[in-house]
């Protein structure tokens, strides 16, 4: 493994250190990001959830995808940033939000999921494997 993946929220009240490689970092475009991330689309790693430290208290809200997933979005009370999601029925996964990484340069999208859901103004990488909604596993 290369270094730690370590970030945060804007205000440095929520860190994290993260001694895995993902399993899997993705360009999200269903509605949910959308609408959390204030754009077209959110940029998420997914980790093992071994091996990740957080410091500080996040605020979380759950929100329910159509297959049923119950995905916690964690974001920093103080200045609203969101930084991670956890989903209570999967406790080995952990997710970071690709611009909460200290070092961004890092992510290096492999896929998009949700394609179906996705504008023609949100201009993703036309080389990336789209999938209309999320990648069979």
């Amino acid at each position: 493994m290369s270094e730690a993946y370590t970030g945060g929220c804007a205000c440095g009240a929520i860190r994290y250190q993260i001694s895995a490689e993902p399993v899997v970092m993705l360009d999200c475009q269903c509605r949910q990001c959308q609408r959390e991330s204030g754009t077209g689309h959110a940029s998420h790693l997914t980790f093992p959830r071994a091996g990740v430290k957080v410091e500080g208290e996040a605020t979380f809200w759950d929100a329910t995808g159509d297959d049923g997933t119950v995905k916690s979005r964690a974001f920093c009370p103080t200045c609203g940033s969101p930084v991670y999601m956890i989903f209570p029925d999967m406790p080995d996964y952990f997710v970071v939000r690709a611009g909460s990484l200290d070092d961004p340069r890092r992510y290096k999208p492999q896929m998009v999921s949700w394609a179906s859901a996705g504008h023609a103004w949100d201009h993703l990488d036309p080389t990336l494997p789209k999938f209309d909604k999320m990648p069979p596993t």
